[in-house]
C-alpha cells in the first residue's frame, strides 16, 4: 500500500454509529477510511449474548441506505405495541397506564429489536465490500489537524490526507479530548443490567416499560431462536447498591426478580445468554466540532437508557452529518469547512441536548415512590393515553420521525 492515500473523510471508530456513517458515505460516493483499535472480526460474538439494540424507524432508512440492513444474518423483531406502566416490586401496576399501537401511528412498527452480533456482523461485511471505503483495524494512529486539512498517520502504515476526522470512539474519546473540547456529567446512582429471558408465551411484538422506585424496567421483544422460540431481550435499570447482588444470583433466582418486576402475561420465564451490567451516567460535548473535527455518537453524548434512544439519537447524528458531507462533495465544496461544521452542531447540538434532559426528568420523576409524585405521574400518563393528538406525537418521536 502507498505511503500517502488520500480520502475525503476518515472516521476513527468502527462501532455502530461510526461504522453506519462510514457505510453511509462510501455508499454515496464519498472517499472513507475507517480506523479502528480493534480487530473487526473478533467484535463478531457468534453465540447468543442476551444484548440487543432498539433501531428506531428513521434509523432503519439510514441502515438500508448504506446497505447494512440487508445483510443482517439474523431476523430483526418488530416493535409493533408499547405499554408504558407504573407499579411496585412485586405488585401489579397501576391501573392507569399508557398503550402505544404501531396501527395508530400509520406508519408501520416503531421500531426493530435488532441483535448486537447480527449489526456487527452486517457492518463488517459492509464496510469491506464497498469500493470507497478503506478500513485499517486493528490500528493505532495519531492525527494531525490544520487549516488546511487532516493527516491520520497509521501506526507502521500510510498516512491518510483528508478534510475532516470523525471522532466515533465512545464516551472516553481521546481526540475529542485532544481537541480540548470539555464535557458535563451527570452520574446516577443506578446500574443498568441488560440480558435475555425465554418466556412461555408469546411476546406478539409488545414491549412493556415499567417504572419502578428503582429505575425503568424494560422487555423488548425479540425474534426467537431454535432454543427459545419465544425470546425477549431485558434492560433493567436499578439501585446501584442492589444491582451487584442481582447480578450474583443463579439463574433460578435471577429469573424470579425478573418476573417479580415483569409480571406474569409471558408466563413462565428462564434467563438465557450472558448477563451485562453498567454503571449509569450522562454527559454532553460543550461543542461538537472543532478544526477539521466533527464528533458523533458516544463521542458528543450520553443519555439514561429509560427511552431507548442513545443509539438512535448517534444515527441520527449520522444521518444529518452524512447528508451534509454528501451534499458538500456533490456541490465541490470542502468537506470540513468551519461553515459545514458549524452548521452540523446547529442542527445536532440542540436535539441531543433536549434529549438528554428529557430521559433525566423522566428517570428522577419516575425513579421514586414518593405517593404525592406517583399521583402526579399516574395521572400524566392516564392523560396522554386519553389525548390521540399527544399520542402520535409521542409515538412519531420513538419511531425516529
Amino acid at each position: 500500500m502507498a505511503d500517502r492515500l488520500e480520502v475525503d473523510v476518515c472516521v476513527v471508530g468502527a462501532g455502530p454509529v461510526g461504522g453506519a456513517l462510514a457505510c453511509s458515505l462510501a455508499a454515496g460516493g464519498v472517499r472513507v477510511a475507517v480506523v479502528d483499535r480493534s480487530a473487526l472480526p473478533p467484535m463478531e460474538h457468534p453465540a447468543f449474548d442476551g444484548r440487543a439494540y432498539a433501531i428506531a424507524a428513521g434509523s432503519r432508512h439510514l441502515l438500508e441506505e448504506a446497505g447494512i440492513w440487508a445483510r443482517l444474518p439474523f431476523e430483526p423483531c418488530p416493535i409493533l405495541d408499547i405499554r408504558v406502566s407504573d407499579g411496585k416490586v412485586g405488585q401489579k401496576a397501576s391501573p392507569l397506564f399508557l398503550h402505544f399501537d404501531h396501527a395508530d401511528a400509520d406508519a408501520g412498527p416503531f421500531g426493530w429489536m435488532v441483535e448486537a452480533r447480527s449489526l456487527r456482523v452486517a457492518l463488517n461485511a459492509q464496510l469491506h465490500a464497498l469500493e470507497s471505503s478503506l478500513v485499517f483495524a486493528p490500528a493505532e494512529a495519531s492525527v494531525t489537524r490544520s487549516a488546511e486539512g487532516a493527516v491520520v498517520q497509521i501506526t507502521g502504515g500510510p498516512a491518510i490526507h483528508c478534510r475532516l476526522v470523525v471522532a466515533a470512539e465512545g464516551r472516553g474519546s481521546p481526540l475529542r479530548n485532544q481537541a480540548g473540547i470539555r464535557v458535563s456529567r451527570l452520574a446516577y446512582r443506578q446500574h443498568g443490567i441488560v440480558s435475555a429471558v425465554a418466556h412461555e408465551r408469546p411476546h406478539r411484538g409488545a414491549a412493556l416499560e415499567h417504572f419502578l422506585p428503582g429505575g425503568p424496567f424494560a422487555q423488548l421483544p425479540m425474534t426467537g431462536t431454535q432454543d427459545a422460540p419465544n425470546l425477549s431481550a431485558i434492560v433493567w435499570t436499578e439501585r446501584a447498591a442492589l444491582a451487584p447482588r442481582m447480578m450474583a444470583l443463579d439463574d433460578a433466582a435471577f429469573g424470579r426478580e425478573i418476573a417479580r418486576r415483569m409480571g406474569d402475561h409471558l408466563g413462565a420465564m428462564r434467563p438465557v445468554g450472558r448477563r451485562w451490567i453498567y454503571k449509569l451516567s450522562a454527559m454532553h460535548a460543550h461543542s461538537y466540532t472543532a478544526e477539521r473535527l466533527a464528533l458523533v455518537g458516544d463521542a458528543a453524548h450520553g443519555i439514561h437508557p429509560i427511552a431507548g434512544q442513545g443509539l438512535n439519537l448517534g444515527l441520527r447524528d449520522v444521518i444529518t452529518l452524512a447528508g451534509m458531507l454528501r451534499d458538500a462533495r456533490a456541490a465541490g465544496e470542502d468537506l470540513g469547512s468551519p461553515e459545514l461544521l458549524a452548521r452540523y452542531q446547529a442542527r445536532r447540538r440542540p436535539a441531543n441536548l433536549l434529549m438528554l434532559g428529557a430521559t433525566h426528568a423522566l428517570d428522577r420523576l419516575f425513579s421514586t415512590d414518593n405517593p404525592l409524585i406517583r399521583t402526579v405521574r399516574d395521572a400524566g400518563i392516564a392523560g396522554v393515553h386519553r389525548l390521540p393528538s399527544l399520542k402520535r406525537m409521542f409515538m412519531r418521536q420513538a419511531m425516529g420521525a
